[in-house]
């Protein structure tokens, strides 16, 4: 029986496990540093910035979609951003995903948010088709940029003056 619900404590362990399989996924399986007490803090400690659904069957967590809110200055309304969405192999196909992406939609319309957005990555064909399927669509405009590690750390150290304004 296919049940979709907001996560739980006791749900971080297969919340993280289930981190762990898409980094491998996704060619990066050395990644993920977060471990189930940083999950933990940032989901359920004091006022959350971070938010999470899992998907059941027969009482089993078998995917879990991650989300925070951010904010479009053109729309002058909050959306999501999907931070990640990940249903175990054995159990995609059989509607999981759908009924994930369903409840952040229906989160996104409940509040007034204007959209829900994603990254995917560029060879990852069959995510692309789903999403697809569902009427997204790739925003082929925009780039995604990231600031990290040694360029971040360079940039945050380095002092503020007049003469870069």
């Amino acid at each position: 029986m296919l049940s979709i619900r907001p996560a739980e404590i006791r749900d971080v362990p297969a919340i993280h496990e289930m981190i762990v399989e898409l980094a491998v996924y996704e060619k990066e399986p050395d990644a993920v540093i977060a471990t189930p007490a940083d999950l933990e803090r940032h989901l359920f400690a004091g006022r959350p910035a971070v938010y999470a659904n899992v998907a059941e069957a027969d009482g089993a967590v078998v995917g879990f979609s991650l989300y925070f809110l951010n904010y479009s200055t053109w729309e002058g309304r909050h959306g999501i951003w999907l931070e990640d969405l990940y249903v175990k192999p054995a159990f995609r196909g059989h509607g999981y995903g759908k009924a994930l992406l369903t409840e952040l939609a229906r989160i996104a319309v409940k509040n007034d948010y204007r959209r829900v957005e994603w990254a995917v990555l560029k060879w990852n064909t069959p995510s692309i088709e789903f999403y697809r399927s569902l009427g997204a669509s790739a925003m082929e405009e925009w780039d995604t940029f990231r600031l990290t590690g040694q360029a971040l750390e360079r940039l945050g150290a380095a002092p503020f003056t007049s003469e870069q304004a």
